[in-house]
């Protein structure tokens, strides 16, 4: 019976190779723009909605030079409902429009609703003036006020009631046209910031993970349950989910590798921050201890609509301090947790669990061609060998994927060295497996550059890594490079270097194997305890690359 273990790892490797997911938005605009046309159609407001588009983001202008009624229209609180950020200008007459008016209590009702954001920019009026209704703003507010019936005195005061809240909420201050310009571009940088467009890069071959990311979405309910609901994925990685369904949200989190960062010096407490950060983008949050982090993470998320993924959680301890209860989050939030240690999923932590099927040996020979050939489908001298590799490789994607780009134009005397290499090694041992394309790094350059990305480097820029590892006398440059090209590491479009979790791993594993017990006789520590152990019994060994501190 296979290993619960090695399948954990199939699953949680097959689901991780998605490429970056240009998901459906079930919203039709990211950015509805409310203004009073008199005052600002021809200047600010037209220059702010050209700008918007021009970073490509989709603006709802509601452009009241057309005829309407004494009424909204359902079109327009359809457009309201639809759009993930509210942008009020509020000039001199805005207040003197039943319209505009009627578009604000709207958009304030979206924003206690679904969390809605709601930017106000003040053109050439004060805050205070919009929030108590008084001197030239509150003037057009009376006028409207008089030309009203009394049979609308409700609607007036949800007018009043709109106003104050929405002249509370933080925003722009634009009192002259010399910085018009100036203030366009800031209210630009905070809606793409709020947008947080980015989809989070997986890799290139998405073979076999439409199929399932459907199944998990079902499972997730995001249309019909307003419950607050989790969902443990035992391993699996829930990258694609969150970039499929994520713009369905008030806010999202993806916390990376937490079974990692909770063991750096104060990592605990970063995890928080950085969660408080991706929902509410504030880079002020500190957070001195976990069970205050705990306070503010209830207080905070209570009333706002999110979904969290928490990757590799290996702990209840991690649960505990990003996911307390279900009272933390507010109604209809989803929240992941992905590990691949199942009991962590077992009593009341979760509400489903979600399993996903191994791919196929249709699907894995796909997976394995796209990167061996650059093609669905083997060519037909190496069809034969092609599949013996995918059997021996025992399903496993990353395996696949990392034997395919190292075979990508060899010759049949390396295929064959590795169909004997792979077919003796037991499917359990998974990192032997992956070591295969390692071994065959063309010297030893490459390998310790593998080896220094492994141990310190995930996640820095790509120049920085090639201008530190130069200075040790290293061709970083040419060495990355090969590494890419053999999926031993990716470079995002940050241009942070990434690896997978199980080639780190195998990488780190290299480094114990050769000395399991002695840390003074590793050539890279990478854990500071490790450093600074070792430097204080004084007895480190001349085989030192690096230390890291």
């Amino acid at each position: 019976m296979e290993d619960l273990t090695l399948a954990a790892t199939k699953i949680q490797v097959a689901f991780s190779y998605y490429s970056k997911l240009r998901s459906r938005r079930s919203r039709r605009y990211e950015v509805f723009l409310s203004f009073r046309g008199e005052d600002t159609r021809a200047s600010f407001t037209s220059h702010l909605y050209a700008s918007l588009q021009n970073n490509g983001i989709i603006v709802f202008k509601d452009d009241d030079s057309l005829q309407r009624g004494d009424h909204i229209s359902t079109s327009l609180l359809q457009a309201i409902e639809a759009s993930q950020i509210a942008v009020i200008v509020f000039s001199k007459n805005y207040a003197d429009s039943r319209w505009c008016l009627d578009e604000l209590v709207k958009i304030i009702k979206c924003h206690r609703t679904i969390g809605q954001i709601v930017l106000p920019v003040f053109y050439n009026v004060d805050p205070s003036e919009v929030r108590h209704q008084t001197g030239e703003f509150g003037k057009a507010f009376q006028n409207l006020l008089s030309r009203a019936s009394s049979m609308e005195e409700d609607a007036s005061l949800k007018w009043r009631d709109a106003l104050r809240e929405a002249a509370g909420l933080a925003g722009f201050v634009v009192l002259n046209s010399r910085n018009e310009m100036e203030a366009i571009n800031h209210i630009v940088e905070k809606v793409t910031l709020l947008l947080d467009k980015t989809d989070l890069f997986v890799a290139d071959n998405p073979v076999g993970v439409e199929s399932r990311v459907q199944d998990t979405i079902q499972l997730l309910d995001i249309q019909q349950s307003n419950d607050v609901l989790l969902l443990g994925m035992w391993g699996m990685g829930g990258t694609a989910i969150y970039n499929k369904i994520g713009r369905n949200f008030g806010g999202r989190s993806f916390l990376a590798n937490i079974r990692e960062t909770w063991e750096q010096i104060a990592g605990k407490a970063s995890l928080q921050e950085q969660l408080l950060f991706d929902i509410f983008k504030e880079k002020t949050t500190k957070i001195q201890s976990i069970e205050s982090g705990k306070i503010k993470l209830k207080d905070r998320l209570c009333h706002k609509r999110v979904l969290l993924v928490l990757d590799d959680v290996n702990s209840l301890d991690q649960l505990n301090a990003l996911c307390g209860s279900r009272e933390w989050f507010g109604s209809g939030s989803r929240i992941i947790i992905t590990t691949r240690d199942k009991h962590i999923l077992r009593g009341n932590r979760v509400d489903k669990v979600c399993t996903i099927k191994e791919m196929d040996d249709s699907e894995s020979l796909e997976l394995f061609s796209w990167n061996a050939f650059k093609q669905r489908s083997p060519t037909k001298d190496f069809a034969e060998i092609s599949k013996k590799i995918v059997e021996y490789s025992g399903g496993l994607p990353l395996a696949l994927d990392v034997l395919g780009s190292y075979l990508f134009n060899r010759g049949v005397s390396d295929w064959k060295s590795v169909i004997d290499k792979i077919k003796v090694i037991p499917n359990d041992q998974v990192h032997r497996k992956l070591k295969i394309s390692y071994d065959g790094l063309n010297d030893d350059t490459e390998k310790e550059i593998f080896l220094d990305i492994a141990c310190f480097f995930i996640g820095m820029d790509r120049n920085d890594v090639i201008l530190i590892l130069n200075g040790c006398g290293l061709f970083a440059e040419i060495g990355i490079s090969v590494l890419v090209e053999r999926s031993l590491v990716t470079v995002d479009d940050e241009n942070k270097l990434g690896m997978h979790d199980l080639l780190q791993y195998m990488g780190r594993e290299i480094i114990r194997e050769k000395s399991p017990k002695e840390l003074e006789e590793r050539s890279r520590l990478w854990f500071r305890e490790d450093v600074l152990g070792v430097l204080f019994e004084r007895t480190v060994s001349t085989s030192y690359s690096y230390l890291c501190t």
